[in-house]
Protein backbone atom coordinates (compact mmCIF):
# COMPACT_ATOMS: atom_id res chain seq x y z
CA UNK A 1 0.00 0.00 0.00
CA UNK A 2 1.26 3.04 -1.06
CA UNK A 3 1.22 6.00 1.47
CA UNK A 4 -1.02 9.04 1.38
CA UNK A 5 1.35 12.16 1.09
CA UNK A 6 1.31 14.55 4.42
CA UNK A 7 0.34 18.02 4.00
CA UNK A 8 2.66 20.75 4.76
CA UNK A 9 2.44 21.52 8.42
CA UNK A 10 0.92 25.05 9.18
CA UNK A 11 2.79 28.38 10.54
CA UNK A 12 6.04 27.63 8.55
CA UNK A 13 7.36 25.11 10.37
CA UNK A 14 8.59 22.32 6.98
CA UNK A 15 12.01 22.57 9.09
CA UNK A 16 10.59 20.72 13.01
CA UNK A 17 8.10 18.73 10.54
CA UNK A 18 11.25 17.30 8.82
CA UNK A 19 13.16 17.31 12.24
CA UNK A 20 10.61 15.22 14.12
CA UNK A 21 10.21 12.82 11.07
CA UNK A 22 14.00 12.56 10.90
CA UNK A 23 14.39 11.79 14.55
CA UNK A 24 11.09 9.09 14.63
CA UNK A 25 13.00 7.14 11.40
CA UNK A 26 16.96 7.50 13.35
CA UNK A 27 17.16 4.08 15.39
CA UNK A 28 19.71 5.83 17.31
CA UNK A 29 18.20 8.96 18.13
CA UNK A 30 17.16 9.54 21.94
CA UNK A 31 14.10 7.98 22.67
CA UNK A 32 12.35 11.12 23.67
CA UNK A 33 11.48 14.24 21.73
CA UNK A 34 10.75 17.30 23.81
CA UNK A 35 9.00 19.84 21.75
CA UNK A 36 9.14 23.39 24.04
CA UNK A 37 9.10 26.82 23.10
CA UNK A 38 7.37 29.32 24.52
CA UNK A 39 3.55 30.56 24.67
CA UNK A 40 1.49 30.35 21.23
CA UNK A 41 4.32 29.54 19.14
CA UNK A 42 2.79 26.85 17.46
CA UNK A 43 3.79 23.79 19.90
CA UNK A 44 0.29 21.87 19.60
CA UNK A 45 -0.42 22.96 16.04
CA UNK A 46 2.89 21.02 14.70
CA UNK A 47 1.87 18.31 17.33
CA UNK A 48 -1.75 17.80 15.74
CA UNK A 49 -0.09 17.94 12.80
CA UNK A 50 2.06 14.85 13.11
CA UNK A 51 -0.93 13.25 15.27
CA UNK A 52 -2.95 13.58 12.36
CA UNK A 53 -0.94 12.15 9.62
CA UNK A 54 0.78 9.21 11.99
CA UNK A 55 -2.52 7.77 12.76
CA UNK A 56 -3.80 7.20 9.60
CA UNK A 57 -4.37 3.92 8.36
CA UNK A 58 -1.40 2.63 5.81
CA UNK A 59 1.15 4.86 6.62
CA UNK A 60 5.11 4.14 7.14
CA UNK A 61 5.60 1.67 10.22
CA UNK A 62 8.64 4.39 11.14
CA UNK A 63 5.87 6.86 11.56
CA UNK A 64 3.57 5.81 13.33
CA UNK A 65 1.91 7.14 16.23
CA UNK A 66 -0.17 5.12 18.42
CA UNK A 67 -1.47 6.77 21.39
CA UNK A 68 -1.57 10.78 22.08
CA UNK A 69 -3.06 12.28 24.92
CA UNK A 70 -3.59 15.87 25.56
CA UNK A 71 -2.56 16.50 29.08
CA UNK A 72 -4.07 19.65 29.94
CA UNK A 73 -5.91 19.16 33.01
CA UNK A 74 -5.31 15.29 33.21
CA UNK A 75 -3.99 13.28 35.98
CA UNK A 76 -0.89 10.82 35.63
CA UNK A 77 -3.98 8.88 35.98
CA UNK A 78 -7.21 9.93 33.67
CA UNK A 79 -3.46 9.63 31.34
CA UNK A 80 -3.20 6.29 31.70
CA UNK A 81 -7.20 5.33 31.48
CA UNK A 82 -7.00 7.22 28.07
CA UNK A 83 -3.49 5.58 26.71
CA UNK A 84 -4.45 2.39 27.48
CA UNK A 85 -7.93 2.46 25.68
CA UNK A 86 -5.81 3.94 22.55
CA UNK A 87 -3.24 0.97 22.92
CA UNK A 88 -5.80 -1.88 23.33
CA UNK A 89 -4.50 -2.96 26.75
CA UNK A 90 -6.27 -3.25 30.29
CA UNK A 91 -4.71 -1.09 33.14
CA UNK A 92 -5.96 0.43 35.67
CA UNK A 93 -2.91 2.45 37.14
CA UNK A 94 0.49 3.60 35.45
CA UNK A 95 2.31 0.72 37.04
CA UNK A 96 -0.20 -1.49 35.14
CA UNK A 97 -0.17 0.47 31.88
CA UNK A 98 4.32 0.04 32.06
CA UNK A 99 3.93 -3.28 32.60
CA UNK A 100 1.28 -3.75 30.21
CA UNK A 101 3.42 -2.48 27.48
CA UNK A 102 6.82 -3.83 29.10
CA UNK A 103 5.30 -7.29 27.97
CA UNK A 104 4.20 -6.24 24.57
CA UNK A 105 7.65 -5.47 22.75
CA UNK A 106 6.22 -3.84 19.84
CA UNK A 107 7.42 -0.31 18.35
CA UNK A 108 5.13 2.16 20.06
CA UNK A 109 5.67 6.05 19.70
CA UNK A 110 3.30 8.44 22.07
CA UNK A 111 2.17 12.03 21.90
CA UNK A 112 1.94 13.70 24.87
CA UNK A 113 1.09 17.64 24.35
CA UNK A 114 0.59 20.13 27.15
CA UNK A 115 2.92 18.60 29.39
CA UNK A 116 3.20 22.13 31.80
CA UNK A 117 -0.76 22.10 32.04
CA UNK A 118 -1.18 18.91 33.73
CA UNK A 119 -3.48 18.89 36.76
CA UNK A 120 -0.13 17.65 38.60
CA UNK A 121 2.92 17.52 36.24
CA UNK A 122 5.49 16.20 38.71
CA UNK A 123 3.67 13.11 38.77
CA UNK A 124 2.80 12.98 34.70
CA UNK A 125 6.50 13.48 34.45
CA UNK A 126 7.07 10.43 36.34
CA UNK A 127 4.99 8.75 34.04
CA UNK A 128 7.09 10.11 31.09
CA UNK A 129 10.34 8.68 32.70
CA UNK A 130 9.03 5.03 33.74
CA UNK A 131 8.00 4.88 30.16
CA UNK A 132 11.33 5.96 28.81
CA UNK A 133 12.77 2.98 30.39
CA UNK A 134 11.25 0.60 27.83
CA UNK A 135 13.36 0.40 24.94
CA UNK A 136 11.19 0.01 22.30
CA UNK A 137 8.65 2.78 23.53
CA UNK A 138 9.37 6.90 21.85
CA UNK A 139 7.70 9.60 23.41
CA UNK A 140 7.44 13.20 21.71
CA UNK A 141 6.54 15.16 24.88
CA UNK A 142 5.78 19.22 24.88
CA UNK A 143 6.29 21.25 27.86
CA UNK A 144 6.05 25.25 27.75
CA UNK A 145 9.77 27.05 27.76
CA UNK A 146 10.61 27.80 31.44
CA UNK A 147 8.31 25.27 33.19
CA UNK A 148 9.20 22.50 35.84
CA UNK A 149 9.03 19.94 32.72
CA UNK A 150 10.47 21.75 30.31
CA UNK A 151 13.67 22.03 33.27
CA UNK A 152 13.80 18.94 34.24
CA UNK A 153 13.46 16.42 31.74
CA UNK A 154 16.90 17.90 29.50
CA UNK A 155 18.38 15.62 32.37
CA UNK A 156 17.40 12.57 30.16
CA UNK A 157 19.54 13.91 27.68
CA UNK A 158 16.50 14.29 25.28
CA UNK A 159 16.08 15.56 21.33
CA UNK A 160 15.08 19.03 21.88
CA UNK A 161 12.88 21.06 19.37
CA UNK A 162 12.72 24.64 20.89
CA UNK A 163 10.33 26.17 18.47
CA UNK A 164 11.64 29.91 19.29
CA UNK A 165 14.86 29.13 17.72
CA UNK A 166 14.54 30.33 14.08
CA UNK A 167 16.19 27.59 12.41
CA UNK A 168 12.68 25.49 12.42
CA UNK A 169 10.52 28.13 10.98
CA UNK A 170 10.22 28.74 6.83
CA UNK A 171 10.14 33.02 7.80
CA UNK A 172 8.09 33.16 4.57
CA UNK A 173 5.34 30.89 4.88
CA UNK A 174 4.87 32.07 8.25
CA UNK A 175 4.41 35.32 7.61
CA UNK A 176 1.80 34.24 5.19
CA UNK A 177 0.26 32.11 7.96
CA UNK A 178 0.58 34.91 10.42
CA UNK A 179 -1.03 37.26 7.92
CA UNK A 180 -3.97 34.77 7.58
CA UNK A 181 -4.48 33.80 11.43
CA UNK A 182 -7.50 35.31 13.27
CA UNK A 183 -6.78 37.68 15.95
CA UNK A 184 -5.91 36.31 19.22
CA UNK A 185 -8.19 35.83 21.76
CA UNK A 186 -7.10 38.68 24.86
CA UNK A 187 -5.66 36.48 27.87
CA UNK A 188 -7.70 35.21 30.20
CA UNK A 189 -10.28 34.18 27.78
CA UNK A 190 -8.65 30.86 27.20
CA UNK A 191 -10.93 28.64 28.64
CA UNK A 192 -14.08 27.11 27.35
CA UNK A 193 -17.65 27.33 29.17
CA UNK A 194 -17.27 25.15 32.43
CA UNK A 195 -18.98 21.73 33.36
CA UNK A 196 -21.45 22.26 35.64
CA UNK A 197 -20.46 20.20 39.31
CA UNK A 198 -21.53 16.46 40.07
CA UNK A 199 -23.13 15.64 42.67
CA UNK A 200 -20.54 12.51 43.72
CA UNK A 201 -22.62 11.07 45.79
CA UNK A 202 -25.45 10.62 43.70
CA UNK A 203 -24.76 7.57 41.45
CA UNK A 204 -27.55 9.00 39.09
CA UNK A 205 -25.47 11.79 38.88
CA UNK A 206 -22.31 10.77 38.43
CA UNK A 207 -23.15 7.75 35.56
CA UNK A 208 -24.76 10.92 33.73
CA UNK A 209 -22.00 12.85 33.71
CA UNK A 210 -18.88 13.39 31.93
CA UNK A 211 -16.88 10.42 33.32
CA UNK A 212 -13.83 12.20 32.69
CA UNK A 213 -14.65 15.23 35.18
CA UNK A 214 -16.09 12.70 37.73
CA UNK A 215 -13.17 10.93 37.05
CA UNK A 216 -10.56 14.21 38.19
CA UNK A 217 -13.28 15.34 41.04
CA UNK A 218 -12.67 11.99 42.68
CA UNK A 219 -9.22 11.67 42.41
CA UNK A 220 -9.15 15.28 44.00
CA UNK A 221 -11.88 14.56 46.54
CA UNK A 222 -11.15 13.19 50.03
CA UNK A 223 -14.35 11.74 51.26
CA UNK A 224 -15.60 8.33 50.29
CA UNK A 225 -19.07 9.31 49.27
CA UNK A 226 -20.78 5.96 50.35
CA UNK A 227 -18.14 3.62 48.33
CA UNK A 228 -18.88 5.54 45.02
CA UNK A 229 -15.21 7.17 45.08
CA UNK A 230 -13.42 3.77 45.54
CA UNK A 231 -15.50 1.72 43.31
CA UNK A 232 -15.36 4.67 40.69
CA UNK A 233 -10.99 4.81 40.83
CA UNK A 234 -11.07 0.69 40.83
CA UNK A 235 -12.79 0.38 37.13
CA UNK A 236 -11.87 3.83 35.88
CA UNK A 237 -11.04 2.29 33.15
CA UNK A 238 -14.06 0.75 31.97
CA UNK A 239 -15.94 3.89 33.14
CA UNK A 240 -14.38 6.26 30.80
CA UNK A 241 -14.11 3.82 27.77
CA UNK A 242 -15.54 5.28 24.77
CA UNK A 243 -18.98 4.70 23.81
CA UNK A 244 -20.19 3.64 27.66
CA UNK A 245 -23.50 4.48 27.88
CA UNK A 246 -24.78 5.70 31.37
CA UNK A 247 -26.51 2.03 32.38
CA UNK A 248 -23.39 0.63 31.50
CA UNK A 249 -21.34 2.46 33.93
CA UNK A 250 -24.10 1.93 36.80
CA UNK A 251 -23.68 -1.86 36.03
CA UNK A 252 -19.77 -1.32 35.86
CA UNK A 253 -20.12 0.42 38.91
CA UNK A 254 -22.27 -1.91 41.00
CA UNK A 255 -19.51 -4.56 39.95
CA UNK A 256 -16.87 -3.03 41.85
CA UNK A 257 -18.72 -1.51 44.46
CA UNK A 258 -17.23 -2.90 48.04
CA UNK A 259 -19.11 -4.65 51.21
CA UNK A 260 -19.12 -1.27 52.51
CA UNK A 261 -20.91 0.60 50.99
CA UNK A 262 -23.92 2.78 51.57
CA UNK A 263 -26.11 -0.02 51.83
CA UNK A 264 -28.67 1.94 49.47
CA UNK A 265 -26.44 1.95 46.41
CA UNK A 266 -26.89 -1.91 45.06
CA UNK A 267 -30.60 -0.86 44.56
CA UNK A 268 -30.40 2.29 43.38
CA UNK A 269 -27.41 1.00 40.75
CA UNK A 270 -28.94 -2.18 39.64
CA UNK A 271 -32.31 0.26 38.62
CA UNK A 272 -30.29 1.97 37.06
CA UNK A 273 -28.48 -0.77 34.80
CA UNK A 274 -31.49 -1.58 33.06
CA UNK A 275 -31.16 -2.68 29.51
CA UNK A 276 -27.53 -3.60 30.01
CA UNK A 277 -28.40 -7.08 29.21
CA UNK A 278 -26.60 -8.16 32.21
CA UNK A 279 -27.50 -8.23 35.95
CA UNK A 280 -24.75 -8.71 38.67
CA UNK A 281 -25.20 -11.53 41.09
CA UNK A 282 -22.91 -11.24 43.44
CA UNK A 283 -19.45 -9.57 43.43
CA UNK A 284 -16.04 -9.48 45.57
CA UNK A 285 -13.66 -7.00 45.51
CA UNK A 286 -10.69 -6.38 47.23
CA UNK A 287 -11.24 -5.40 51.01
CA UNK A 288 -14.48 -7.51 51.31
CA UNK A 289 -14.97 -9.58 54.23
CA UNK A 290 -19.02 -10.40 54.27
CA UNK A 291 -17.92 -12.79 52.70
CA UNK A 292 -14.69 -12.47 52.37
CA UNK A 293 -12.70 -11.52 48.93
CA UNK A 294 -10.97 -14.78 47.67
CA UNK A 295 -7.88 -12.90 46.69
CA UNK A 296 -6.54 -12.24 42.92
CA UNK A 297 -8.56 -14.41 40.36
CA UNK A 298 -5.63 -15.62 38.47
CA UNK A 299 -7.61 -18.87 36.98
CA UNK A 300 -11.42 -20.28 37.80
CA UNK A 301 -13.71 -23.17 36.45
CA UNK A 302 -17.10 -24.45 37.17
CA UNK A 303 -17.10 -27.23 39.00
CA UNK A 304 -18.73 -30.51 38.16
CA UNK A 305 -20.14 -33.49 39.42
CA UNK A 306 -18.36 -33.85 42.67
CA UNK A 307 -17.93 -30.11 42.46
CA UNK A 308 -21.27 -29.35 41.05
CA UNK A 309 -22.60 -25.64 42.81
CA UNK A 310 -19.14 -24.61 43.29
CA UNK A 311 -16.62 -22.48 42.09
CA UNK A 312 -12.72 -23.07 41.39
CA UNK A 313 -10.68 -20.46 41.83
CA UNK A 314 -6.48 -20.00 42.36
CA UNK A 315 -5.03 -17.02 43.19
CA UNK A 316 -1.49 -15.50 42.80
CA UNK A 317 0.04 -17.25 45.67
CA UNK A 318 -1.45 -21.02 44.71
CA UNK A 319 -4.16 -20.78 47.00
CA UNK A 320 -7.00 -22.70 45.41
CA UNK A 321 -10.57 -22.24 47.20
CA UNK A 322 -14.03 -23.64 46.53
CA UNK A 323 -16.63 -20.90 46.59
CA UNK A 324 -20.45 -21.66 46.37
CA UNK A 325 -21.57 -20.50 43.06
CA UNK A 326 -25.19 -19.02 44.26
CA UNK A 327 -23.56 -16.30 46.62
CA UNK A 328 -19.23 -16.73 46.94
CA UNK A 329 -19.72 -18.28 50.37
CA UNK A 330 -16.17 -20.13 50.83
CA UNK A 331 -16.81 -24.18 50.59
CA UNK A 332 -13.05 -25.12 51.02
CA UNK A 333 -9.95 -25.34 49.72
CA UNK A 334 -7.55 -27.75 48.19
CA UNK A 335 -4.89 -29.21 50.43
CA UNK A 336 -1.94 -28.41 48.58
CA UNK A 337 -0.63 -24.92 46.59
CA UNK A 338 0.23 -24.61 43.51
CA UNK A 339 3.28 -21.81 42.08
CA UNK A 340 1.89 -18.90 40.14
CA UNK A 341 -1.28 -20.98 38.69
CA UNK A 342 -1.71 -20.29 35.39
CA UNK A 343 -5.10 -22.42 34.22
CA UNK A 344 -7.71 -24.34 36.13
CA UNK A 345 -9.81 -27.36 34.73
CA UNK A 346 -12.34 -29.17 37.57
CA UNK A 347 -13.17 -32.83 36.87
CA UNK A 348 -15.87 -34.67 37.69
CA UNK A 349 -14.69 -36.41 40.21
CA UNK A 350 -13.67 -33.88 42.30
CA UNK A 351 -10.17 -33.19 41.16
CA UNK A 352 -9.15 -30.10 40.04
CA UNK A 353 -6.04 -30.03 36.95
CA UNK A 354 -4.06 -26.83 37.91
CA UNK A 355 -1.18 -25.53 35.31
CA UNK A 356 1.12 -24.07 36.80
CA UNK A 357 3.97 -21.45 36.07
CA UNK A 358 6.54 -23.75 35.02
CA UNK A 359 3.95 -25.53 32.45
CA UNK A 360 3.55 -28.60 34.59
CA UNK A 361 -0.27 -30.14 35.04
CA UNK A 362 -1.07 -31.17 38.74
CA UNK A 363 -4.29 -32.66 39.74
CA UNK A 364 -5.15 -31.56 43.17
CA UNK A 365 -8.63 -33.80 44.91
CA UNK A 366 -10.71 -32.02 46.79
CA UNK A 367 -11.13 -33.40 50.79
CA UNK A 368 -14.60 -33.55 50.19
CA UNK A 369 -14.56 -35.40 47.10
CA UNK A 370 -15.83 -39.33 47.60
CA UNK A 371 -13.48 -41.92 46.55
CA UNK A 372 -14.32 -45.39 45.62
CA UNK A 373 -15.09 -47.53 49.13
CA UNK A 374 -16.21 -51.13 50.14
CA UNK A 375 -16.72 -53.76 46.96
CA UNK A 376 -16.50 -51.09 44.56
CA UNK A 377 -12.98 -50.55 45.40
CA UNK A 378 -11.88 -54.08 45.90
CA UNK A 379 -13.25 -54.68 42.51
CA UNK A 380 -11.57 -51.57 40.74
CA UNK A 381 -8.02 -50.59 42.07
CA UNK A 382 -6.85 -49.49 38.31
CA UNK A 383 -6.45 -46.03 37.80
CA UNK A 384 -9.13 -43.55 37.46
CA UNK A 385 -10.86 -42.00 34.18
CA UNK A 386 -8.92 -38.77 35.46
CA UNK A 387 -5.14 -40.56 36.36
CA UNK A 388 -5.93 -42.19 32.57
CA UNK A 389 -6.10 -38.52 31.18
CA UNK A 390 -3.19 -37.36 32.96
CA UNK A 391 -0.85 -40.39 31.57
CA UNK A 392 -1.56 -40.12 27.85
CA UNK A 393 -0.96 -35.96 28.57
CA UNK A 394 2.74 -36.83 30.00
CA UNK A 395 3.28 -39.51 27.64
CA UNK A 396 2.31 -37.33 24.59
CA UNK A 397 3.64 -33.97 26.41
CA UNK A 398 6.74 -34.24 27.98
CA UNK A 399 7.47 -30.40 28.08
CA UNK A 400 5.58 -27.54 29.47
CA UNK A 401 2.05 -26.63 28.64
CA UNK A 402 0.43 -22.77 28.28
CA UNK A 403 -2.84 -23.27 28.29
CA UNK A 404 -5.70 -26.06 29.74
CA UNK A 405 -9.17 -26.92 30.01
CA UNK A 406 -11.90 -30.02 30.31
CA UNK A 407 -15.18 -30.93 29.84
CA UNK A 408 -17.05 -33.73 30.43
CA UNK A 409 -14.01 -36.81 29.50
CA UNK A 410 -12.63 -34.56 27.47
CA UNK A 411 -9.31 -32.48 28.42
CA UNK A 412 -7.48 -30.30 26.23
CA UNK A 413 -4.01 -28.78 26.73
CA UNK A 414 -1.78 -26.40 24.49
CA UNK A 415 2.38 -26.19 24.19
CA UNK A 416 5.09 -24.15 23.40
CA UNK A 417 4.98 -24.83 19.77
CA UNK A 418 0.82 -23.26 19.64
CA UNK A 419 -0.28 -26.94 19.17
CA UNK A 420 -3.27 -27.60 20.86
CA UNK A 421 -3.77 -31.36 22.05
CA UNK A 422 -7.14 -32.98 23.03
CA UNK A 423 -7.71 -36.43 24.94
CA UNK A 424 -11.23 -37.53 24.63
CA UNK A 425 -11.89 -40.72 27.16
CA UNK A 426 -14.61 -42.59 25.26
CA UNK A 427 -17.45 -43.97 27.16
CA UNK A 428 -16.80 -48.13 27.36
CA UNK A 429 -12.66 -47.76 26.77
CA UNK A 430 -9.58 -47.90 28.93
CA UNK A 431 -7.46 -45.57 27.32
CA UNK A 432 -8.22 -41.75 25.84
CA UNK A 433 -7.61 -41.21 22.24
CA UNK A 434 -5.56 -38.08 21.53
CA UNK A 435 -5.70 -35.75 18.55
CA UNK A 436 -3.60 -32.65 17.45
CA UNK A 437 -4.40 -29.33 15.97
CA UNK A 438 -2.10 -25.95 15.21
CA UNK A 439 -4.93 -23.42 15.30
CA UNK A 440 -2.80 -20.43 15.25
CA UNK A 441 0.19 -18.93 13.95
CA UNK A 442 1.48 -17.88 17.52
CA UNK A 443 1.07 -18.88 20.92
CA UNK A 444 -1.93 -20.22 22.53
CA UNK A 445 -3.23 -18.26 25.47
CA UNK A 446 -6.48 -20.31 26.50
CA UNK A 447 -8.67 -22.79 25.90
CA UNK A 448 -12.18 -23.20 26.50
CA UNK A 449 -13.66 -27.40 25.90
CA UNK A 450 -17.07 -27.86 25.28
CA UNK A 451 -19.63 -30.93 25.25
CA UNK A 452 -22.48 -30.16 22.40
CA UNK A 453 -25.44 -32.35 23.57
CA UNK A 454 -25.97 -35.19 21.72
CA UNK A 455 -28.66 -35.57 18.95
CA UNK A 456 -29.82 -38.70 20.37
CA UNK A 457 -31.08 -40.18 23.96
CA UNK A 458 -27.88 -41.63 25.69
CA UNK A 459 -25.61 -40.51 22.69
CA UNK A 460 -22.15 -38.70 24.33
CA UNK A 461 -22.26 -35.35 23.28
CA UNK A 462 -19.45 -33.22 20.85
CA UNK A 463 -16.43 -32.53 21.80
CA UNK A 464 -15.34 -29.49 20.78
CA UNK A 465 -12.58 -27.02 22.02
CA UNK A 466 -11.66 -23.06 21.41
CA UNK A 467 -8.43 -21.80 21.45
CA UNK A 468 -7.67 -18.29 21.75
CA UNK A 469 -4.13 -16.83 21.06
CA UNK A 470 -1.96 -13.76 20.81
CA UNK A 471 -2.55 -13.88 17.29
CA UNK A 472 -6.02 -11.85 18.18
CA UNK A 473 -7.99 -15.02 17.18
CA UNK A 474 -10.32 -17.33 18.44
CA UNK A 475 -10.48 -20.61 16.35
CA UNK A 476 -12.92 -23.92 17.18
CA UNK A 477 -11.70 -27.10 16.54
CA UNK A 478 -13.57 -30.69 16.83
CA UNK A 479 -10.88 -33.41 17.73
CA UNK A 480 -10.37 -35.67 14.95
CA UNK A 481 -11.38 -33.14 12.42
CA UNK A 482 -9.41 -29.98 11.36
CA UNK A 483 -9.87 -26.50 12.73
CA UNK A 484 -12.49 -24.17 11.12
CA UNK A 485 -10.71 -22.15 8.58
CA UNK A 486 -12.36 -19.28 9.90
CA UNK A 487 -11.76 -17.69 13.26
CA UNK A 488 -15.06 -17.54 15.34
CA UNK A 489 -13.69 -13.79 16.36
CA UNK A 490 -10.87 -11.87 15.30
CA UNK A 491 -9.71 -8.24 17.47
CA UNK A 492 -6.26 -6.56 17.03
CA UNK A 493 -5.32 -7.55 20.93
CA UNK A 494 -4.39 -10.98 22.34
CA UNK A 495 -6.98 -12.93 24.12
CA UNK A 496 -6.13 -13.71 27.81
CA UNK A 497 -9.02 -15.94 28.58
CA UNK A 498 -11.47 -18.43 27.47
CA UNK A 499 -14.43 -20.31 29.12
CA UNK A 500 -17.31 -22.51 27.16
CA UNK A 501 -20.35 -24.16 28.42
CA UNK A 502 -23.37 -26.03 27.98
CA UNK A 503 -25.94 -24.04 29.66
CA UNK A 504 -29.68 -24.02 30.61
CA UNK A 505 -30.20 -21.39 27.43
CA UNK A 506 -27.50 -23.13 25.23
CA UNK A 507 -23.94 -23.40 24.24
CA UNK A 508 -21.70 -20.09 25.25
CA UNK A 509 -18.66 -18.82 24.69
CA UNK A 510 -16.95 -16.11 26.49
CA UNK A 511 -14.15 -14.48 25.60
CA UNK A 512 -11.72 -12.05 27.65
CA UNK A 513 -9.20 -10.20 26.01
CA UNK A 514 -5.82 -7.85 26.67
CA UNK A 515 -8.22 -5.02 26.48
CA UNK A 516 -10.27 -6.06 29.29
CA UNK A 517 -13.23 -6.25 27.32
CA UNK A 518 -15.49 -9.74 28.00
CA UNK A 519 -17.58 -10.82 25.36
CA UNK A 520 -20.46 -13.52 25.63
CA UNK A 521 -21.59 -15.79 22.51
CA UNK A 522 -24.90 -17.32 22.69
CA UNK A 523 -23.66 -19.93 19.74
CA UNK A 524 -27.43 -20.96 19.09
CA UNK A 525 -28.72 -17.64 18.36
CA UNK A 526 -25.26 -15.34 17.57
CA UNK A 527 -26.38 -12.85 20.75
CA UNK A 528 -23.04 -11.18 21.76
CA UNK A 529 -23.14 -8.86 25.25
CA UNK A 530 -20.06 -7.02 26.48
CA UNK A 531 -18.60 -5.74 29.37
CA UNK A 532 -15.26 -4.07 30.55
CA UNK A 533 -14.72 -4.93 34.68
CA UNK A 534 -12.36 -1.87 34.77
CA UNK A 535 -8.92 -4.20 35.58
CA UNK A 536 -7.33 -6.71 33.72
CA UNK A 537 -9.10 -9.89 33.51
CA UNK A 538 -7.41 -13.12 33.92
CA UNK A 539 -9.77 -15.63 34.05
CA UNK A 540 -13.92 -16.54 32.86
CA UNK A 541 -15.86 -19.44 34.06
CA UNK A 542 -19.56 -20.55 32.82
CA UNK A 543 -21.83 -22.49 34.97
CA UNK A 544 -24.59 -25.05 33.90
CA UNK A 545 -27.44 -22.18 34.74
CA UNK A 546 -25.72 -19.85 32.22
CA UNK A 547 -23.76 -17.54 34.79
CA UNK A 548 -20.59 -16.09 33.84
CA UNK A 549 -17.57 -15.05 36.56
CA UNK A 550 -15.43 -12.38 36.05
CA UNK A 551 -11.81 -12.56 37.79
CA UNK A 552 -9.20 -9.98 38.25
CA UNK A 553 -6.42 -8.83 40.42
CA UNK A 554 -9.25 -6.53 42.05
CA UNK A 555 -12.34 -8.26 41.89
CA UNK A 556 -14.43 -11.49 41.68
CA UNK A 557 -17.98 -10.50 39.61
CA UNK A 558 -20.61 -13.10 38.73
CA UNK A 559 -23.11 -11.61 35.75
CA UNK A 560 -26.28 -13.45 34.71
CA UNK A 561 -27.34 -12.20 30.87
CA UNK A 562 -30.85 -11.38 30.74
Amino acid sequence: MTEEKWGRPAAGREPAAAALLAWLADPDAPRLCLVTGGAGCGKSTLLAWLVGHGTRPGGRPERRVHGFVPLAGESALTATWTLAGQLLLAARTPGELVDALAADGRRTVLVLPDLHAADDPATVTELVLELLRLDHVRLVVEARDGSEPARGLPATRPAVLNLDEPRWTDPERYAVWAARRPAARPAGHEAGPQSPPVDLDDPAAVCAADPWQVSRRYERSGHGHGGLRVAWMRAGASLTHEGTSPAMRALVLLSALGDDADPRLPGSLAQLSGGTGWQVVWRRVRGDVRPPWPGPARALAAGPGELAGKTVVADHQGTVRLLNEADAAPAGRLPETVRQPRALAAMPDGTALVLDALGAVRGLRAPSAPGPSGLTALLDDGPTPVERLLTALAAQLPGPSTALSSAGGLLAVADGSGEVHAFVQPDGEAEPRSHTAAPHRAAVTALAALRLPATETGAPGVPLVYSGGADGTVRAWGPGADPLPSPVRSRSCPVTALAAGATDAGPVLAIGWADGLVEHHHLDDGTVRAFRPGPPVHALAVTPAGLVHIGTDESLVTLRPV
